[in-house]
């Protein structure tokens, strides 16, 4: 019979086998958080849109229910009205937003690929949301240049959501720092990237995970170094760092 060690140690493999967005040491007390808190919460609509990017191949791309959920209350608390997302995949966090903010606020949503975004956008349209996005295919970075060039748009974000290309998130940074407001928050999604940010160089890890691994721990010691912003790095979903303009 197994002693209680090595159960813990077979759990905690099959944990991270399970290649969901929690990273927490027990998958039954991530269900707690979901069935307890999440999912008797969680609009009809979302529910909805989280089952239709379920059946989808690339379906570990999408936001966790309890991160948006957690977005939803945030942009609520600090009154977000003019929002950003940079990676949008089927719409789950994306419709967290539009549904949190006001009758007129608006969102900018840039992705590489509509067909994602289309899967979603029945279910964003029946929700009664869909005039607050603005949907722009393609790389988001010649976007931003082209605002920052622009003048007008400089610190009118309140809110600004990042779970795009990894490799690429130091570069939004550098202009997404001008385009949110003083008092204004950017959050970027998958910071702690599968728990690998941890874990030694000759880890067995997926291709993706060791790829991009390396930028997100350059992300993370780029925005702990950054003086005009406030950090926060919650382990929430694949771990989220909130950053704050305060200049």
């Amino acid at each position: 019979m197994a002693n209680n060690g090595e159960e813990q140690q077979s759990q905690a493999g099959r944990h991270q086998e399970v290649g969901h967005k929690s990273l927490l040491q027990s998958d039954a007390l991530y269900q707690y958080i979901l069935e307890t808190s999440v999912y008797p919460r969680e609009p009809e609509c979302m529910k909805e849109l989280r089952e239709v990017t379920a059946k989808h191949p690339w379906n570990i791309m999408t936001t966790s229910a309890d991160e948006g959920q957690f977005l939803n209350m945030l942009l609520k608390l600090i009154n977000a009205k003019n929002t950003m997302e940079i990676g949008v995949y089927t719409g789950y966090s994306l419709l967290a937003t539009a549904l949190a903010i006001p009758e007129d606020g608006k969102i900018l949503a840039m992705d590489i690929n509509r067909e994602n975004y289309e899967l979603g956008l029945p279910v964003i349209e029946k929700a009664g949301v869909a005039h607050k996005i603005e949907f722009k295919e393609g790389p988001a970075l010649p976007v931003l240049d082209l605002m920052i060039e622009d003048g007008k748009y400089h610190g009118t974000y309140d809110f600004i959501f990042v779970d795009a290309d990894k490799d690429n998130y130091i570069n939004y940074h550098k202009r997404l720092i001008e385009l949110v407001k003083v008092g204004g928050l950017i959050g970027y999604d998958n910071t702690l990237w599968n728990g690998s940010v941890v874990a030694p160089p000759d880890a067995p890890m997926r291709k993706y995970v060791r790829y991009y691994r390396d930028f997100v721990l350059e992300l993370n010691k780029a925005l702990a170094a950054d003086p005009r912003i406030e950090i926060c790095m919650l382990p929430v979903g694949d771990g989220i760092t909130l950053c704050r303009r305060i200049k």
